[in-house]
């Protein structure tokens, strides 16, 4: 395309791209429609619904008018610079009427129509987020967690995909308090969540990654009473998603972000090890290539669960895992490393049979340690390696590792 000046009262402030849909808040300011939209909802997340050129107070969509002159202004312009490549801007579509969305909302309740309510509300979802607003506003959230919670006592998997897939896709417009009362007050979500993960159905890779986006997003808002109650089947089946091999990684992040939430309350750390999760999360570590933040939450929960005696012993019983923490250490990022060397602390301190000790010099965990001490990295992450080295002097002062640390600290 030939190069251009566009008029500087065409772009958005905060996309700074050519507006489609221009809106003017209050504040005078002109946005992209969806670009404010999306803004006021991040906004309203972090209790500051501003408006990001004057940080003025504004309250989502209500504060913003279609500014049909600008938009005309912008359309005609794009015609005349059609010949220099521009392309032309379509006019909006009509804002969503609630009314319609009620309707459909009613539809669900009615056996024969419900199916057709819920493709129509998946159309519109995936849209605009004007439409997710409008449906969050509508209650379509409340009504399709009646619905998962019913396909779970009557054993039907009819249309779930599709409720799975519209309350992800809305979830983020809800207001953080109806969020919080949809889980808390109904008992049985959590559990048609889970009972869905273990479904036979069709297309089940992707009703099941549903399913467990959705769960991590109702269990970050569950209260701690109904997080204390979570059952030892409820964490066997998270671990049962760690071992899919078809899952994305966003749904392993999901999986692990729920055992990090869960992990903390009651009982939930001696459930979670019960159920095999320190042995899975090692398999999981070592047999795929993962994103940095995924290595990062497997060594986070590692950490957890190995406060307890019997995470240890079963983090130990795999023949890979002191190994697969020392190889991380330094390679991936400083909260990867800080967790590493807490678990080898706890093992250094609390589990360090003979024949611990030893592995940990024969797989290279006190070479990794050493290096830790020499590296440009956290003076408190020295100071963690140091103390697990001094623990085991007199077995480890031997080790050819040793030797050249010390040698290299005399030589400074």
């Amino acid at each position: 395309m030939e190069e251009i000046e566009i008029p500087q009262y065409f772009i958005c402030p905060i996309s700074l791209q050519i507006m489609k849909d221009p809106v003017t808040a209050v504040t005078g300011i002109t946005y992209e429609r969806e670009s404010i939209e999306q803004w006021l909802i991040s906004s309203a997340k972090r209790n500051t619904t501003t408006c990001p050129v004057t940080n003025q107070p504004l309250h989502r969509d209500s504060d913003l008018t279609p500014n049909h002159t600008l938009r005309r202004l912008i359309q005609a312009w794009c015609t005349a610079n059609a010949t220099k490549g521009v392309d032309r801007i379509p006019t909006p579509k009509a804002s969503l009427d609630k009314t319609h969305v009620l309707k459909l909302v009613r539809e669900l309740g009615v056996a024969h129509l419900y199916v057709n309510a819920l493709k129509k509300l998946e159309a519109l979802a995936t849209e605009n987020q004007r439409n997710k607003l409008c449906m969050a506003e509508a209650g379509v959230a409340k009504e399709l967690c009646l619905l998962i919670i019913k396909c779970f006592r009557e054993g039907s998997t009819i249309g779930l995909e599709e409720a799975l897939r519209i309350l992800h896709l809305i979830w983020g417009s809800i207001p953080k308090l109806e969020v919080k009362i949809l889980v808390n007050e109904n008992y049985d979500f959590i559990d048609s969540l889970t009972w869905v993960l273990h479904c036979e159905i069709d297309n089940h890779v992707r009703v099941k990654e549903e399913a467990m986006i959705v769960l991590e997003k109702a269990i970050k808002v569950a209260n701690t009473s109904r997080l204390e109650r979570l059952r030892l089947e409820f964490f066997k089946t998270i671990i049962m998603v760690l071992r899919g091999k078809l899952l994305s990684q966003q749904v392993i992040k999901s999986a692990l972000l729920v055992l990090t939430e869960t992990c903390p309350l009651g009982r939930n750390r001696f459930k979670i090890v019960e159920a095999g999760a320190v042995f899975q999360l090692i398999e999981l570590e070592l047999e795929k290539a993962h994103e940095k933040n995924i290595t990062e939450l497997i060594f986070n929960v590692l950490a957890l669960l190995c406060s307890t005696a019997d995470g240890r012993e079963q983090l130990l019983r795999h023949a890979g895992s002191i190994a697969v923490l020392s190889k991380r250490i330094l390679r991936v990022s400083p909260a990867t490393d800080d967790r590493a060397l807490h678990i080898l602390s706890l093992i250094a301190k609390f589990s360090a049979r003979n024949d611990v000790i030893q592995e940990m010099l024969r797989v290279g965990a006190v070479t990794k340690l050493c290096m830790v001490m020499q590296a440009d990295c956290a003076t408190y992450l020295k100071e963690k390696a140091r103390g697990i080295l001094k623990l085991h002097s007199v077995v480890w002062n031997n080790s050819p590792c040793i030797a050249v640390y010390l040698l290299t600290r005399e030589q400074r």
